[in-house]
Parts: C-alpha cells; structure tokens; sequence
C-alpha cells in the first residue's frame, strides 16, 4: 500500500535525525528549536493577513515540521510518537464536543464556551483558576486579551462600553501624573494600565488586539518604505530631508490604494 504525504513528511523527518541525515537536524533539541516555532507561527499569520492562499498553503507546511520534528524529537526518547499526539487531540476534541458527537445539545456560543471550560475542568485543568492554563509565553496584548475573555466567562466584566472609555481616561489620566512625576516606575506601572485598559476597549468592540496591532505595523512599514523609496528617486538620504519633507511624502503613502 502506497504511503500517504503525512506518512511520507514523517519518514523524511526520521532521515534527517538518521545516522546518515542532516549534520543541522541531527543536534537540534527541543529548546534550540522553540525559537523556530514561534517564527514560523507568526510567518503563517502573515499569510493570513496577506490573504495570499498558496503562501498559507508553504507556510502551514513549514509549521507543521516543526511539530512532526517535535515528535520525531519525544520518538527518539520514547515518550510518544505522531500518532499519540493525533490520538490525543482527537480524544479531546470528541470529548469537548459532546453535542456533535454526543447527545448534548447547546444552542448558543455562550452555552459551547461554558461547557468546554466545565469539560477543562473534568480533565484536571483550571481547577485552580479559570485564569490557569493561559501561557506566560504568549504575546503581550493576546495573553491580556486572554485573561480577560477568561474573568469576563465568571461575570468579572464592566456593563457598559461607556464605562470602559470612562476607565480609558481615568487611566490616561493616571498616565499623565506620573510622567509630571517623572517616577519611571509609576510611568511603566500607569502606561502598563493604559494598555490594559486598550486591550478592554479592543475586546468591546470586537477586535484582537494583537491582530490589530501586527496588521497596523505592516501599514506603517508599508508607508515608511515608500517615504524612502521617493527619498532615494531624488538621490536624497532621510537624514537629508526634513520633518516636514517626510510629512509631505507620507501623506502620499496614505493617499496609496
């Protein structure tokens, strides 16, 4: 029987890891590698927001390397292959799914939320918190956005929209005082506050705030490379031009479709 491309993808990982493989492969452990993970995690979300659907397609196969190099990784030291960690997740997604694969029935998004996290629980997580299980690692904005998803499940969540912007200026406020303080401790604790308060607003009106962020990142080197390409066109340097110069040619950049 002719082998499938998973079957396929795990044999040339254990060729590499091989006696006869790749010199590179061959010294790589589980932390030299984490480094790899993130990258090309954040290099499938580019694709993403590109939209470009064959750069998904590469980028989502470079991903899952790494997680098949993982699991060549445990197989070396006998603690699971592949196929547990298929096995696993399959088990768990069964489980957390009782009204499609079950006989429970949910209506709503809320009544799915409430019982994965019961589900969580009866498989020993978050039973000390319902903010436990939420990684130290995860980016800044996502991990704040996270934790407040979480407290707002438990009902800990302002009424209104408006009193979150309320909260906003309190904390700008806060901000202010402290920079008139000149305190860099108060400064970061008080700007530390800001964002909070940012990620709160995001999540109101509906919006991730480290997808809002990436994606204004992206537009802002997008324009930033232009301002320099129309700097080098008059064989001028940045250094050269003035604030105002720059101004003018950002506002091109603006006007870009």
């Amino acid at each position: 029987m002719a082998k499938s491309e998973f079957e396929k993808l795990v044999d040339i990982m254990s060729a590499l890891r091989g006696e006869t493989g790749c010199p590179w492969d061959r010294e790589q452990t589980r932390e030299s590698l984490k480094p790899f993970l993130v990258e090309e995690t954040y290099e499938v979300l580019e694709a993403i927001d590109e939209g470009n659907a064959e750069k998904i397609k590469e980028e989502l196969g470079d991903l899952l390397f790494q997680i098949i190099f993982h699991c060549q990784l445990a197989r070396e030291r006998n603690e699971f292959d592949v196929h547990d960690v298929i096995r696993k997740i399959s088990d768990k997604m069964i489980g957390r799914h009782p009204h499609v694969f079950g006989q429970a029935s949910y209506e709503t998004f809320e009544e799915v939320l409430t019982q994965w996290e019961e589900r969580k629980k009866e498989e020993g997580k978050g039973r000390g918190s319902i903010l436990e299980g939420i990684p130290k690692e995860m980016p800044s904005l996502l991990r704040a956005h996270r934790v407040q998803s979480r407290a707002s499940r438990a009902g800990f969540d302002w009424s209104h929209f408006k009193d979150v912007l309320k909260k906003l200026d309190e904390e700008l406020a806060e901000f202010r005082k402290a920079l008139e303080s000149n305190n860099q401790d108060e400064i970061e604790d008080e700007l530390g506050d800001v964002f909070f308060t940012l990620v709160n607003v995001s999540r109101f009106v509906g919006v991730n705030p480290e997808d809002a962020l990436r994606k204004t990142i992206s537009k802002f080197i997008s324009r930033f490379r232009y301002v320099e390409m129309k700097a080098a066109e008059q064989g001028r340097n940045l250094s050269e031009m003035s604030l105002e110069e720059m101004d003018s040619l950002w506002d091109e950049a603006k006007r870009r479709p």
